[in-house]
This record gives structure tokens, C-alpha cells and sequence, in this order.
């Protein structure tokens, strides 16, 4: 008996006509999908008509599940992956049911179409010949602080996924770590609120602060370059956005960004006094 093939099915991430034609035909010739929020992707395959059967697979499943998917894909089912949003695989539990098919000889076929990092990377004016993605860094903020150090010195544009509730941290910690480098945030890519913040970290971290955080984010960051003063925090320049922006008096501006770049205030004040 012939053994199935898994395909890896890219779906949009935001925007429901993002998708091609053949990731909508394989959906719909497919044995089963497996998804990681049935219910979130069946608003998808209602739009565009598809019946095929759908059974979770996602981070808290994957161990008992993978084998059950295998198995079918062993008898000769066709199984497709797909995940909340973007491609299976990246930054998701996707990784262990490939690696499952893969040790079985079971054929593994992607499906191309949207990912967030490189939608991000395409629109943020970075250099795009050679980056680094890191998907998200660690949620604990020692070993995020660990991970900031180990790439001080990368060269290479670098890609960041962050969740709504850390994102402002994160980007307080890139700061701390890496410096004021040039960057793009971008926030529910082809959806409704689609959002791009351009510049610098700092003034980045002031939009985010007076703004809205909700949905998903993508940090594209400049890598370090051959003159590292440049990467170094501008303070006066932060405490000009946090006085415009954030609308803060002097003295409020300087309490809150000795607070938020972990700096002394004496030396944040003596900073002040040059605006």
C-alpha cells in the first residue's frame, strides 16, 4: 500500500484572500487537516466552501497526536498542516510532526504562501540580502537579557515575533542590550488595524506606549554595525518623545525614562539639562 503525503499548507495571517489556489485545492483533497484552533480555522474553510474533516494538533497534544497523524499518513492518508495563521513550522508544534514524518520516509511537501517575517521584512526598508530570524525570544526576562547579549555583535538584520503582553518589555530590553538601532515594529499585518512603526527603538517604545498593543508583532531590527557609539541610546532624544508624544512634563519625562532604560536619574537629569 502506498503511504500519504503531509503537506505543509500555508495559510493567511490575517487577510482570508491571502491564500493560493493550490493551498485551497489541497485542502480540500485532503484525508484530514490538522489544525491548531479547529475552530479558528474553520472560519477559513467555510469561506471558501471546504468540508474536509479537521482534527486539532498544536502545542499541548503534539506528543500523543503526531503518532496518530503518522499513522494514518502510513496507510495511505493524506494529511495537510496548517496553523492559526502563516506557515506551519515556524515559531509552532509543526516542527515535531515533520520530524516524525521525515524519520518514516513519509513524503513532506510544503505549500508556499504568507509568513509575518518575511511580510514584515519585504515592507520595512532594513537590508533584506542576509538576516537572522529569532522568532520569540525567552519569556523570562534574565534569559531574554541572555539572548540579547549572545547577539549584540550579529551583523545581519534580525527578526522578532513578540505576543501583545511583552511586547513593550521586549522592546525596553532590546534597548537596554542592543542600543537605539534602527527598526520597524509592525503590528496586525493585512488585517483591518495593520500597523508599521518606523525609526529608531526609542521612538518605537514611545509609540507603543501611547498606543494600542493588541495583536500580534514582527521587531525587524538593524544588526550591529562597524561603529558601535551609533547603537548607543540617544537619552536626550528619548526624553524629546516622551515630552511630545507622551505629553510629560520635564521632570516626568525624567523619572520615567530613568525607569524604562535602567539608567541613573542624576544622569538622565544632567541629559535634560541639553534640551
Amino acid at each position: 500500500m502506498p503511504i500519504g503525503t503531509l503537506y505543509i499548507v500555508a495559510t493567511p495571517i490575517g487577510n482570508l484572500e491571502d491564500i493560493t489556489l493550490r493551498a485551497l485545492r489541497i485542502l480540500k483533497e485532503a484525508n484530514v487537516i490538522a489544525a491548531e484552533d479547529t475552530r479558528h480555522s474553520q472560519k477559513l474553510l467555510s469561506k471558501y466552501d471546504i468540508h474536509t474533516p479537521l482534527t486539532s494538533y498544536h502545542d499541548h497534544n503534539k506528543e500523543e497526536k503526531a503518532p496518530v497523524l503518522v499513522a494514518k499518513l502510513l496507510e495511505g492518508q493524506t494529511v495537510a498542516l496548517i496553523s492559526d495563521a502563516g506557515t506551519p513550522g515556524i515559531s509552532d508544534p509543526g516542527y515535531f510532526l515533520i520530524n516524525l514524518a521525515v524519520d518514516q520516509k513519509i513524503p513532506v511537501v510544503p505549500i508556499p504562501g504568507a509568513t509575518a517575517a518575511i511580510a514584515a521584512l519585504s515592507v520595512s526598508g532594513l537590508p533584506t540580502d542576509s538576516f537572522v530570524f529569532e522568532g520569540f525570544l525567552p519569556s523570562k526576562h534574565t534569559a531574554r537579557l541572555k539572548r540579547l547579549e549572545e547577539l549584540k555583535t550579529e551583523k545581519r538584520t534580525l527578526v522578532f515575533y513578540e505576543a501583545p503582553h511583552r511586547i513593550i518589555s521586549t522592546v525596553e530590553d532590546i534597548l537596554r542590550v542592543l542600543g537605539n538601532r534602527k527598526a520597524v515594529v509592525t503590528r496586525e499585518l493585512t488585517k483591518v488595524h495593520e500597523e508599521a512603526i518606523r525609526g529608531s527603538m526609542s521612538e518605537a517604545l514611545v509609540r507603543l506606549n501611547s498606543g494600542s498593543t493588541k495583536g500580534e508583532f514582527t521587531i525587524i531590527l538593524h544588526g550591529a554595525t562597524e561603529t558601535p557609539a551609533e547603537q548607543h541610546l540617544d537619552t536626550k532624544e528619548y526624553l524629546k518623545n516622551l515630552i511630545l508624544h507622551r505629553g510629560l512634563s520635564k521632570k516626568e519625562a525624567i523619572a520615567v525614562a530613568a525607569d524604562e532604560l535602567g539608567l541613573p536619574k542624576k544622569e538622565v537629569y544632567k541629559e535634560s539639562l541639553e534640551i
